[in-house]
């Protein structure tokens, strides 16, 4: 735990920085006033804990626009995939543990790439518990678009959003998660490391 933990806070300071940096091109004069200011004044540690607070809270906003964004874009391609036909609820489709497509290569190696012979869908997937409790597996077609060969090539780029879009807005859930959990952790006792 202590190294998704560790990994998880390097991420966010990766995050950060990206920001500040972006922030240093959009307006670099005041970027050059604040660091001169920082040099020539010392700040007490209250202050510094301050604007950490700032710091973060503007990743945090950033990052919320970002993932607005996203969502709208997953909305519309879920209207014009029409995915609704077997999800109605558009809130309900992150319920999902994963989504992967079938007949297109989603891998560094073969991304975007077309599988002759196959059949374009779009798969959730969700565990469900089976007669004896046991967890498993099961796919739900959410989308099925024909054979790979006779597929267009902007409806296979939107299907690839799309997944991609999901899994991102998923990926965005499991990190307000662990944010969570690593509130608790540094509100109770150090004990836990």
């Amino acid at each position: 735990m202590s190294s998704s933990l560790d990994k998880l806070k390097a991420l966010t300071s990766r995050l950060e920085e990206k920001l500040e940096q972006k922030e240093t091109v959009s307006n670099p004069l005041q970027k050059k006033v604040s660091q001169s200011k920082e040099a020539s004044i010392e700040k007490p540690e209250k202050e510094s804990s301050v604007a950490k607070k700032t710091s973060t809270s503007k990743v945090s906003a950033g990052s919320d626009d970002v993932r607005q964004e996203n969502i709208i874009r997953v909305k519309a391609l879920y209207e014009k995939l029409k995915i609704f036909e077997k999800s109605p609820d558009f809130d309900n489709i992150f319920i999902y543990k994963a989504m992967n497509l079938s007949g297109i290569g989603l891998k560094e190696e073969d991304f975007g790439e077309v599988r002759e012979g196959k059949y374009i869908q779009i798969i959730a997937i969700t565990y469900e518990p089976d007669k004896n409790g046991k967890k498993k597996a099961k796919n739900i077609s959410l989308g099925y678009f024909g054979k790979a060969e006779t597929l267009d090539h902007t409806l296979k780029n939107e299907i690839i959003e799309f997944v991609l879009r999901w899994r991102y807005e998923k990926a965005f859930q499991n990190v307000e998660h662990y944010k969570d959990l690593i509130a608790r952790v540094e509100t109770t006792t150090d004990t836990l490391f």
